[in-house]
C-alpha cells in the first residue's frame, strides 16, 4: 500500500435512474459514446487516470490539482454544447467534485479521507458544475482562468469537519460582495445538553439579540445570498445580533439522534450561554416565533423583550385547517420525492411559497441554500417537528414587552397567527406590513417598515 498526494475526481450522472427507466439503451449507448469521445480523452490528454467506473460516474486521479480541474472544466463546457435537440429533462448531465490530499493506493484502487471528500464535493455540485475544496481552489485559482463562487463552509455525510466549497457553474454569475458585517464575524462552536455541536455567530454592536432558528439556516453562506444578506447586514447597524444553525443543518451537527422542540429550546439556552448573552432581546421569524414564545416563557429571567416576524402560534397540523393539512402533505411528498434532486422543481415548491415576490436572481439563490443546507432526511423531521408546534400556553405566559409583525400577503404563514399571538400575549403590540414574502428582502415592500419599527421598539424597551 503507497500513500502520496494526489488530485481526486469524482464524477457521477445526474438523474441516472431516472434517465434508464425512461430509454436505458439510448443513455448506456449515449454514455458509451461520451467516454469514448470526450471523457476518457479530455482525462488522458491532462495527465489523469481512471481509477474505475460505476454505471453512472467515475473516479480519477491526477498528479496535478491545475489539470484536474482544467479537464472537468473542459468536460463540463463541451457536455454543455451536446443534445440541445433533447428536452432538458433527457439530456445527460454530470456533476464533479474535486479534491487534494493524502491518497492511499492499492491494487490500482485508491481509498482514504482525500477520496471521501471529493465524493461529497461532488454531490454538492449542480448539475453541469464543479465544486472544488479549499485546498484546490487556493492552488488553483489565479491559473486556470474560470471564476468559482465561495459556497462557504458545508457539512457533508461521514466528514466530521465543515469542508469549505467553491463552486464552477457554466456562465458563472459574479460572486456577490459581501457586507461589511460579513467580514467582521466569526464562526463559533458550542455544545448543547446532548452533545449536539452548534456554529454560531455574532454580527453588529449594541442591544444583544438572539436570533431563534427557523425553516433551514446557513449562517456562513447565508452571506452569499441575496435573501438575508442585506437583512442581516441592515440588522447589525441596529444590534448585537446572535444566530446559529440549528441542529441538523448548515454548520451545526447534521447527524444526530433527535430533532425536537424540547432540543431546540436546549440549544437556544446553549447558544446563548456560549455568547455570554444574560439578558436579551429575542427575535423568531416563523416557526423561529413559537420557538421564542416557549423560550421567553420557559426562562423569563433571560429575555428583555421579543420581536416575532411572519411567525406562528400553531403549526400546520395543529390550526385544525384541512387546507393546512393537504399543505403539509404536499410538502412532505416534495422533500421525499425530491429535496436531494437536482431539479430544481421540488425545492421550488418552498421557494415561491416563501418568496412569492421574488426575483429570479432571489429565487435560485434560495432554492440553492435549501439545497445545500440539509439533507432529506433532516428536512423531513424538521418539518414534522414545526408541523406540530402548539405555543398557546407559553403566550399567555410572556411577560415582556412583544413587537409582532407580519406582511399581508403572506403565504407561507397566515396573518391570523400573528394577530393570535398578539391577542395571547399580554401587551403585544402588532403591526401588518405591506407585501406578500414570508422573508423580507432588501428592496422589496416590508424591509424598511419592519426596521423602522425595530429600531424605535430595541431603543424603548433596552434603553438603545
Amino acid at each position: 500500500m503507497e500513500r502520496r498526494l494526489a488530485a481526486v475526481l469524482a464524477a457521477d450522472m445526474v438523474g441516472y435512474s431516472r434517465l434508464m427507466e425512461k430509454d436505458e439503451e439510448s443513455v448506456l449507448a449515449r454514455q458509451k459514446s461520451f467516454r469514448k469521445t470526450l471523457i476518457d480523452p479530455q482525462i488522458a490528454l491532462h495527465r489523469g487516470r481512471i481509477v474505475k467506473t460505476t454505471g453512472d460516474g467515475m473516479l480519477a486521479e491526477f498528479a496535478s490539482a491545475q489539470d484536474a480541474v482544467k479537464c472537468a472544466i473542459e468536460i463540463q463546457n463541451d457536455m454543455g454544447r451536446r443534445e440541445t435537440d433533447l428536452d432538458e429533462q433527457q439530456r445527460i448531465h454530470y456533476r464533479v467534485g474535486i479534491n487534494l490530499g493524502d491518497v492511499l493506493f492499492e491494487d490500482d484502487d485508491i481509498f482514504g479521507d482525500g477520496v471521501n471528500v471529493a465524493a461529497r464535493l461532488e454531490g454538492l455540485a449542480e448539475p453541469g458544475g464543479v465544486c472544488i475544496s479549499d485546498i484546490v481552489y487556493q492552488t488553483v485559482a489565479d491559473r486556470v482562468g474560470e471564476r468559482f463562487r465561495d459556497m462557504g463552509g458545508q457539512r457533508v455525510k461521514n466528514i466530521s469537519r465543515p469542508i469549505r466549497v467553491w463552486q464552477w457553474s457554466p456562465g458563472s454569475r459574479p460572486e456577490r460582495k459581501k457586507p461589511e458585517a460579513a467580514a467582521r464575524q466569526s464562526i463559533r462552536y458550542c455544545t448543547s445538553s446532548d452533545g449536539v455541536h452548534l456554529a454560531y455567530a455574532t454580527i453588529g454592536e449594541g442591544q444583544p439579540v438572539l436570533k431563534a432558528p427557523n425553516w433551514i439556516n446557513h449562517i456562513e453562506y447565508e452571506w452569499q445570498n441575496p435573501v438575508w444578506s442585506g437583512f442581516f447586514a441592515e440588522f447589525a447597524k441596529q444590534a448585537s445580533l446572535t444566530r446559529f444553525d440549528q441542529r441538523g443543518n448548515g454548520l451545526s451537527d447534521w447527524e444526530v439522534d433527535e430533532i425536537s422542540q424540547e432540543r431546540m429550546i436546549d440549544d437556544m439556552l446553549a447558544v446563548a450561554d456560549a455568547a455570554g448573552l444574560e439578558r436579551f432581546a429575542l427575535f423568531g421569524i416563523s416557526q423561529g416565533a413559537a420557538m421564542s414564545m416557549r423560550f421567553a416563557a420557559t426562562y423569563p429571567e433571560r429575555v428583555k423583550c421579543l420581536i416575532l416576524l411572519g411567525g406562528y402560534v400553531r403549526g400546520r397540523l395543529v390550526r385544525g385547517d384541512p387546507e393546512q393539512d393537504r399543505f403539509y402533505q404536499i410538502a412532505q411528498t416534495m422533500i421525499q420525492n425530491g429535496w436531494g434532486s437536482p431539479s430544481t422543481l421540488y425545492r421550488h415548491f418552498f421557494t415561491s411559497t416563501y418568496l412569492p415576490d421574488a426575483t429570479q436572481e432571489e429565487a435560485n439563490s434560495f432554492d440553492e441554500l435549501q439545497r445545500i443546507s440539509t439533507n432529506t432526511e433532516n428536512a423531513l423531521r424538521i418539518l414534522h417537528m414545526n408541523a406540530e408546534m402548539n405555543a398557546e400556553k407559553y403566550a399567555a405566559a410572556i411577560r415582556v414587552p412583544t413587537l409582532i409583525l407580519h406582511c399581508g400577503g403572506d403565504r407561507a404563514v397566515p396573518v391570523e397567527e400573528s394577530r393570535l399571538a398578539a391577542r395571547l400575549i399580554p401587551g403585544a403590540s402588532f403591526h401588518e406590513l405591506p407585501g406578500s414574502n414570508h422573508i423580507l428582502i432588501e428592496g422589496h415592500p416590508g424591509f424598511v417598515e419592519f426596521f423602522d419599527a425595530l429600531g424605535l421598539f430595541l431603543r424603548e424597551h433596552t434603553g438603545n
